[in-house]
């Protein structure tokens, strides 16, 4: 295999420099043409499909060429780093841009097929692609980001784009959820700027790998503070406990699409951000104590609180709390093991949990609801979407041999390991929370799907009289909408292709544990990072450029760098 792609990576090698920041300025460029032609929906479409899908066929080439490779650096801004703009590619940012290229061209193909609507019936939405370019642009400079600014900024740009697609129709109970989750991201944004300025204080840069290499002399207690300030802001992003409580208000009063790309990509940048400053910045594992107690804590809390709801919007918010567990499960664990386990974990939740809240939608179109109260006999009158939820279901059940049983399954063996008391007792919060997400994702099935309707208890209300919009809902009045109960193709093809993707997870979970497993030693191995970031030398391959140029008694860098005097001639003395 690697032998029939040495060509193509070959030919793709010299240009890396260019197609690194791709991802970044084509839908900076697709939000900007689509704005312009707000009045021509149909190139509007073309222009963002056509984007996403050449993001699908950029980023799954650097994912070959990163593989085989080794990490791709590129500097903007005309300065080398750690001065300048340096995005960084490497197996970890590459597997996240795919992933992530995949749900947003699916749920794109989802929206448009839906026909986004503005609070009338013939107004599309002319912001809605735009706005969601934006948040493709945001998510993508996130990964690529080789230093903190620019993460910061990928982080406001997506949020930013968030704000709109949160509110997006302007409902009562989306104005609400939407200001609670503008403060929320606007107090996590202001921690992240702290932290930032923190980090500028103690090591004088805000270069990723520069940082690692300069906070291993910083105090232990200054560094946990600044590592744990960073948490908190990440940790709100990611959803983790106990900064998770703004989540099941905020995702379920938004459209079913909205929801589906929040819950598969926002809450795992977050992640994305503390894995990175985990194996780069604070390598010392000070703190994976506190982690093994977070992730205990989120897997056990998400999974209580779904088993309280009715609504399966609210419910599939908390199963996705539970989830983000898993993934610190892994991280704190400090192994290489676990840390592919946490990456392959984040993989298939993207796709799975993205695809069940976009068959979410397609219940509230077919039935006009998602409570489970008024939810029945959808396997017989709608058996399309029955399998359309059964499958990704029972992956995030963990049933084997599906793509949620083996993540878990890695990061149960990662655990096992690693031995001592809390890798256990999280292991067994683990195995209690796979059971208990089975339970729930059952518990769906049987009211929503199995269930008579006319045995639920409020079964006859959305057929006989249209039902006031709930807090927590997107009803749909069977009076002013003539479309409940037809679903268009595109809605229902995207949703498969989703489903695919995720049993193609499954299928070639070897060659992909594979590579998340050399993403995840790679991680683990600071020197590669650092090294191809600052920049090596020929002589010495294990030294950074800084490294060599403060051996050879460089005046400009020991100058620059460490803030050393420049050194004086010698006085010569009179020999007797």
């Amino acid at each position: 295999m690697t032998e029939t792609l040495t060509p193509f990576v070959a030919a793709l090698l010299p240009l890396m420099p260019f197609l690194i920041p791709l991802p970044v300025i084509l839908p900076a460029v697709a939000a900007a043409l689509a704005l312009l032609s707000g009045r021509h929906p149909n190139l509007q479409r073309a222009i963002a499909l056509g984007t996403l899908t050449a993001l699908i066929v950029l980023t799954a080439s650097m994912v070959v060429v990163v593989d085989l490779e080794g990490i791709q650096t590129v500097q903007l801004g005309g300065w080398d780093a750690p001065v300048g703009i340096t995005l960084v590619a490497d197996r970890l940012s590459a597997v996240m841009l795919t992933v992530s290229s995949v749900v947003l061209f699916c749920v794109m193909w989802y929206a448009i097929s839906q026909g986004i609507r503005d609070g009338g019936k013939d107004e599309p939405v002319a912001v809605f692609l735009p706005t969601y370019l934006l948040l493709s642009m945001g998510v993508n400079m996130s990964f690529l980001a080789g230093d903190l600014f620019n993460l910061y900024v990928g982080f406001e740009v997506f949020l930013v784009a968030s704000y709109v697609l949160l509110t997006l129709g302007a409902s009562p109970a989306r104005v609400r959820a939407g200001v609670s989750y503008v403060m929320v991201s606007m107090v996590s944004s202001m921690i992240f700027l702290f932290g930032l300025a923190m980090v500028y204080a103690a090591v004088g840069t805000v270069n990723l790998a520069q940082i690692g290499m300069r906070m291993e002399d910083v105090p232990t207690g200054t560094r946990a503070a600044i590592f744990g300030t960073l948490l908190v802001a990440f940790g709100i992003k990611a959803a983790v406990f106990p900064l998770d409580a703004w989540l099941p208000d905020s995702y379920p009063t938004a459209p079913s699409l909205v929801t589906a790309v929040f819950a598969g990509l926002l809450t795992k940048v977050g992640v994305y951000s503390i894995i990175r400053m985990r194996s780069v910045v604070f390598t010392d594992g000070s703190l994976d104590g506190l982690f093994m107690w977070v992730a205990l804590a989120t897997m056990l809390v998400g999974i209580l609180g779904a088993m309280a709801q009715n609504d399966i919007k609210r419910l599939l918010s908390f199963t996705l709390v539970s989830h983000i567990g898993y993934m610190i499960f892994g991280i704190a664990l400090g192994s290489a093991q676990g840390l592919s386990g946490a990456i392959f974990y984040a993989v298939h939740h993207i796709l799975v949990q993205t695809a069940l809240f976009l068959v979410v939608g397609l219940i509230e179109r077919q039935a006009g609801t998602s409570s489970l109260r008024r939810l029945g006999s959808l396997a017989y009158s709608a058996p399309v979407i029955a399998v359309l939820y059964f499958i990704p279901a029972i992956n995030l059940g963990g049933i084997p041999p599906f793509s949620g049983f083996l993540g878990k399954i890695i990061l149960l063996e990662a655990g096992a390991n690693e031995g001592g008391f809390m890798s256990w007792l999280l292991i067994g919060g683990a195995v209690v929370t796979s059971l208990l997400t089975l339970y729930v994702m059952v518990l769906v099935w049987s009211k929503g799907f199995w269930r008579d309707r006319k045995d639920a208890p409020e079964g006859n209300v959305a057929m006989a009289r249209p039902a006031p919009l709930a807090d927590i809902t997107d009803e749909v009045e069977f009076v002013e909408r003539d479309d409940v109960g037809r679903m268009p193709v595109g809605m229902v093809a995207s949703t498969a292709t989703l489903i695919a993707a995720s049993l193609v997870v499954t299928m070639l979970a070897g060659p992909i544990a594979g590579v998340t497993g050399r993403a995840a030693e790679s991680a683990q191995d600071v020197n590669i990072y650092r090294s191809a970031v600052l920049g090596t030398t020929a002589d010495n391959p294990g030294r950074t450029v800084d490294q060599q140029r403060l051996d050879d008694g460089s005046d400009t860098l020991r100058n620059r760098d460490h803030m050393l005097p420049e050194p004086q001639p010698a006085i010569e003395e009179d020999q007797p």
